[in-house]
């Protein structure tokens, strides 16, 4: 255990519950810090149940390459918890971190705040050094009571995908409480909301946000995006059409996501058709269908392509089945998951796309579910499963097959683990 490693861990030891869905300790602290959140400009709220990343992340490489600088907050981190903060378009460095987490746990005293809350308000603090950058800030659980939700106002609100997900919190264990909680503290300003996996979602969004005074712009309904045979990639909006090059992110649903962030850059920022080009083949984003072309695990894989992805929910699994579909590979599934998931429903969705599944516990995670549960967990879909004792182990089991795709899903943990054995 390294120094930030240890301090999180102490930091921990400041509220006795991981998650307490409650903005108090929040703004106690923030008050304690000079409330820096009144300070910060050009905010922008990203919530959702999936696609928060990569919309934030897009939206960053967008305005970068239209001169913007940007602080971005995000979570969870897959390898080092500096991944959190980007100030200035820079990933802070982990002696830096320490020091500003050592001097808010200074500021806390004895008072209580999750960590979740404390990293938070350290982002917003040290974030006013920086405060005339765009502050794009990913939303952790929900939205209502997040500790993200802080502001008096901002530039606008990205919503991603909305489904089913740690329904384990919430009264209404409904995809209507979810959307309650994501939507119904949006501030009044500008709202971009991301396609949606159907209708009804979409429809319960929109009236959810009835009451809501900003301006909303729908995927589908007020900018679109296609691929078609040929390769080439249509958006539109009422501001016109554009005719985009390949993004640098796998997947169909990545398209989405990236056109909610090409419509939010046109209609806020203005932002020139040649800047838009150059930011979606530019966006830095990791574990999210990302393919590992060197290190030690792809070495192990032999001539067969390695992909991670840490989707670990419904949403997430659709997503990543229908980009198999289109692939001309067979693909091999490895996947090892929290304890806290939808294991079946996540699993389902692979049934007859993947050619084998093999099932791992994630390293150096208490809350991993074993191989064994797991499998239990999955009976009724009469498929054969495989049981491997590491992701080493997982990896050379499916090198014997040729021209083929190892992909490793079901946890940004796992995913992690991946990147820091590679």
């Amino acid at each position: 255990m390294n120094k930030l490693q240890r301090l999180i861990y102490n930091l921990e030891k400041h509220h006795k519950r991981k998650i307490d869905l409650s903005l108090d300790r929040t703004f106690n602290l923030l008050y304690k810090l000079g409330n820096p959140q009144d300070k910060l400009k050009n905010v922008v709220n990203v919530v959702g149940t999936n696609s928060k990343a990569s919309m934030a992340y897009s939206l960053k490489s967008i305005l970068n390459q239209a001169g913007y600088k940007c602080n971005l907050y995000t979570s969870p981190h897959l390898q080092s918890f500096t991944e959190r903060f980007i100030f200035d378009d820079k990933e802070i460095k982990e002696d830096e971190l320490i020091e500003l987490l050592n001097d808010i746990e200074k500021i806390l005293g004895d008072d209580n705040a999750s960590l979740f809350e404390i990293l938070t308000c350290a982002f917003l603090k040290y974030a006013e050094k920086y405060k005339d950058n765009v502050n794009i800030i990913e939303a952790g659980l929900f939205f209502q009571f997040d500790s993200t939700n802080v502001f008096k106002n901002n530039l606008m609100s990205l919503v991603g995908v909305i489904h089913t997900d740690h329904l384990q919190w919430l009264k209404n264990k409904t995809i209507d409480g979810i959307i309650h909680e994501k939507t119904s503290k949006l501030l009044n300003s500008n709202i971009f909301v991301n396609k949606q996996l159907n209708e009804e979602i979409r429809s319960k969004i929109e009236n959810a946000l009835l009451s809501n005074s900003s301006k909303k712009y729908f995927f589908g309904k007020d900018f679109n995006i296609s691929k078609y045979e040929n390769g080439f990639i249509h958006y539109q909006d009422d501001k016109g059409e554009i005719i985009l090059p390949e993004p640098n992110l796998l997947g169909d649903h990545q398209l989405h996501n990236i056109s909610t962030s090409i419509a939010a850059s046109r209609k806020i920022f203005n932002i020139k058709d040649q800047h838009i080009k150059k930011g979606i083949t530019n966006i830095e984003l990791k574990g999210r269908l990302q393919e590992l072309n060197s290190g030690k695990l792809k070495d192990i894989s032999g001539q067969n392509r390695l992909i991670l992805d840490g989707g670990h929910n419904e949403s997430s699994s659709i997503s990543i089945s229908e980009w198999i579909k289109q692939q001309n590979q067979d693909v091999h599934l490895i996947c090892g998951m929290m304890k806290d998931k939808e294991h079946y429903e996540f699993m389902k969705y692979f049934k007859d796309v993947v050619k084998s599944i093999t099932l791992i516990n994630i390293p150096n995670q208490e809350g991993s579910i074993s191989k064994e549960e797991f499998k239990d967990k999955l009976n009724d879909l009469k498929i054969d499963i495989n049981l491997s004792s590491s992701i080493q182990e997982a990896v050379k089991l499916n090198s014997k097959y040729q021209d083929s795709i190892c992909l490793i899903a079901g946890s940004l943990y796992m995913v992690g683990e991946v990147l820091n054995l590679n």
